[in-house]
């Protein structure tokens, strides 16, 4: 059974429409800088710059122990990859995640980019095929809470899509990196999960905010922990990416709080039309 507390009020899901849309700008403010020679922590600064300048801070530094706005992770690093010195190069597969706190409402979601430039075109294809495989997964699985009854679904949606789109020889799902609940922390209960399960997970009803990420590699889903006790990389070194949105389920339907659009765009070909939160 979930607390009642896992699911918010009207008057507290349209609290969180501002920070996703916060976090949204954040990123868009990211895409465009990714270039060739540019920085992670460059990255970072500029996320930094557009949530401040919002009038919110970064969720990611109420994290113990992290002092960064967002993680940049790239290639075989799959997600909380640490921002520094490294430079982007042409062809690098780079994912990044962010958030934004206002007014104690949290919004949460994560990007992958091929870095523009001269590289290899059977490098920039898997990559680009990897990325846009497991952007689709995550919208075969928000598409799915439009309709679902309990969250396992969810998971199997994000797995059949993968599993239908993926290039001979599949693709790996981290297992140990779920998404997650949302609202007034950054990460609540209930875990989302990318995968199947034999649980069916909790009930959708309205009130429910849920952060959804698949975050899936190229090779076998086994990964460590690098030194820096942050950024998770893949054992045998194939690249990984990772997408995210934060999702609110109401009355009306569902509001993708980390979209603009609310995801219009990308759920029309699933036949689904997200709805405005009254």
């Amino acid at each position: 059974m979930f607390r009642s507390s896992v699911y918010k009020t009207p008057a507290q899901l349209r609290a969180m429409v501002e920070p996703g849309l916060i976090t949204a700008a954040a990123l868009d403010a990211v895409r465009e800088l990714i270039e060739p020679g540019v920085t992670t922590l460059e990255l970072d600064a500029e996320a930094s710059r557009v949530i401040r300048g919002r009038g919110a801070r970064s969720n990611f530094q109420l994290v113990r122990g992290y002092r960064h706005t967002i993680c940049a992770s790239v290639n075989e690093q799959v997600v909380h990859g640490i921002p520094g010195a490294r430079m982007l190069q042409a062809g690098d597969l780079v994912s990044i995640d962010a958030g934004a706190e206002l007014r104690g409402w949290n919004g949460d979601s994560a990007i992958s980019v091929i870095v523009p430039g001269q590289a290899p075109a059977d490098v920039v294809a898997a990559r680009q095929r990897l990325s846009d495989v497991t952007e689709g997964s995550l919208w075969a699985g928000v598409a799915t809470l439009a309709s679902a009854r309990h969250l396992g679904e969810v998971g199997d949606a994000i797995e059949s899509y993968i599993e239908a789109n993926a290039p001979e020889g599949g693709y790996g799902i981290l297992r140990d990196y779920v998404g997650h609940g949302i609202g007034r922390k950054m990460h609540e209960s209930p875990s989302v999960f990318n995968y199947r399960t034999p649980d069916v997970g909790a009930e959708v009803r309205p009130g429910l905010a849920v952060a959804i990420e698949p975050m899936v590699v190229a090779g076998d889903q086994a990964t460590r922990v690098e030194d820096d006790e942050w950024t998770v990389s893949t054992l045998d070194g194939s690249d990984g990416s990772h997408w995210e949105h934060s999702v609110a389920v109401h009355d009306g339907g569902i509001w993708v709080l980390t979209a603009p659009d609310g995801g219009a765009e990308k759920l029309a070909p699933f036949g689904v039309v997200p709805k405005e939160i009254a």
